[in-house]
């Protein structure tokens, strides 16, 4: 048994330490926020609670198959509905597109906006499908420490299906040639990650969980995932530390020996950071202990952040879905303004989040609890005014486009930006998603899970493999306490 230290409580932190302390480890975790989960926080004000971060359930079975590694459940920790409809897409005043959980259905729909679409989307899904199985089984697991852990028979045979030197752009217009179905099989690569001119056709697995798997909704909010991990981690032994705000790396003899947490020192065998990696080692380390330098991650490419709001509203809403999507403007150009050209975009989509349509428990009676996403490019210096006028944008075009002038009806306000994400997350340039899903970011591309130069000092989390999101983060969070047992195990 081993003395670790986690740095982070978000998924891949919380996943990290379950693994290590499932293995046999002495795990402790430190977070410097006054609550477990780090994006995925909740806010409770005034009888309505806001996820703060994660809406989206996706990915069902990388829940399942990490609570069955210790011989549990999902719903032994909390229940699951599957939304119907999964969301809905607004064009225009009068042309919304809602997506129903039933396939068939959905191909149905493909069929009346563009003849013959239902038979494409029919094709696509079944490849998005072969994606996704050879994604999930043999490339998301990988550790990427050498490009040697991808050369075996089952990934080459795939190769052909898996796309990836071929765009997501040119792939879905492969198939699809209405701008409304093209912008809905686009969306997920926006809001995820990068351009689809920019983002291999591999990902075309988000189109298969997103609108074949389904969206599911865990009640009381996507916080009762982090709950379930927090739980599960106590059930372990885990210790978890809040208000602990890590401050350095004790580094001796090429070995982290501890942690200085709140101006103590707390000795250690290892370090796993599920701290934003650049933070970790800009800031915990050294220069000569550190895998990368200050130009490395300046030539990164970000993937978005976000500005939010946290609204609640004292009357029921129409014409809305538990998500919905305006994509009422020009895709390219919000694109375009967040990886193109960083700037404050003109025009931007948006998304809402109206989880009290399903779950009465997030609101008071009569009441609704509203999240607004406007996804931006990192980096951006934001001001109260300029929040004020975003949110007076999205206001309007709320009331435009379904009927619902909430203006006089809101009790509760909250906003969350660029600067927010910077203070309570230590994110770089106040990223949200972590790295973009480019092809030059990709696998043994990204940012190394061991320190070169720290031979027991692991990193895990959003901007290492497998990627953004939460499934990936979870993925991440046992992939390198895996690792770092074997290290472990090898030295002792």
């Amino acid at each position: 048994m081993k003395k670790i230290a986690v740095i982070g409580s978000g998924f891949a932190g919380l996943s990290s330490a379950i693994e290590l302390a499932a293995l046999g480890h002495d795990v402790t975790v430190y977070e410097k926020n006054s609550q477990p989960g780090g994006r995925a926080r909740k806010l409770e004000i005034d009888g309505f609670t806001f996820d703060m971060g994660p809406s989206w359930y996706w990915m069902p079975d990388v829940f399942e198959k990490f609570f069955a590694r210790h011989g549990k459940k999902p719903e032994d920790y909390y229940s699951l509905k599957k939304l119907d409809p999964g969301f809905s897409v607004v064009y225009d005043k009068d042309e919304t597109l809602v997506v129903p959980a039933a396939f068939n259905e959905l191909i149905e729909k493909f069929e009346t906006i563009e003849s013959g679409s239902g038979e494409k989307l029919k094709k696509f899904m079944r490849k998005a499908a072969i994606k996704y199985e050879i994604g999930m089984t043999d490339l998301v697991y990988k550790p990427s420490h050498s490009l040697l852990e991808f050369i075996n028979l089952q990934v080459l045979k795939g190769l052909f299906h898996l796309n990836i030197f071929t765009n997501f752009r040119s792939y879905v217009r492969k198939y699809f040639k209405d701008s409304k179905l093209i912008r809905l099989m686009e969306f997920p690569v926006l809001f995820l990650g990068a351009t689809p001119q920019n983002t291999p056709a591999l990902y075309s697995l988000m189109n298969y969980t997103g609108l074949y798997q389904g969206t599911f909704y865990p009640i009381g909010g996507f916080n009762e995932v982090i709950q379930g991990l927090v739980a599960l981690a106590k059930e372990k032994g885990v210790k978890i530390k809040t208000d602990s705000n890590v401050q350095e790396v004790i580094v001796k003899h090429s070995k982290a020996n501890g942690l200085r947490v709140n101006d103590t020192i707390h000795l250690f065998d290892a370090v796993i950071a599920g701290a934003d990696y650049h933070h970790v080692e800009q800031k915990m380390l050294p220069e000569n202990l550190r895998n990368y330098s200050k130009k490395y991650w300046d030539n990164r490419e970000m993937a978005p952040s976000s500005l939010l709001f946290y609204i609640g509203v004292d009357k029921k809403l129409e014409n809305v879905n538990h998500h919905t999507l305006f994509f009422d403007e020009d895709f390219d150009e919000h694109a375009k303004e967040i990886y193109d050209n960083p700037s404050w975009p003109k025009s931007p989509l948006f998304y809402m989040s109206c989880a009290s349509i399903t779950d009465n428990t997030i609101a008071p009676k009569g009441m609704e609890n509203l999240m607004i996403l406007i996804p931006l490019a990192p980096g951006l210096d934001d001001s109260e005014k300029m929040r004020e006028h975003y949110f007076q944008i999205v206001l309007k075009r709320i009331k435009d486009l379904t009927g619902n002038d909430i203006g006089n009806n809101i009790i509760v306000k909250k906003s969350y930006c660029v600067s927010d994400f910077e203070k309570d997350y230590n994110a770089f340039k106040g990223n949200a998603y972590g790295l973009a899903n480019t092809l030059r970011q990709t696998a043994i591309l990204k940012p190394r899970i061991k320190n070169k130069k720290v031979n027991n000092l692991y990193y895990t989390g959003q901007l290492t493999v497998p990627g953004p999101g939460v499934p990936p983060s979870i993925i991440s969070g046992q992939i390198v306490a895996i690792e770092m047992d074997k290290h472990l195990k090898k030295a002792s």
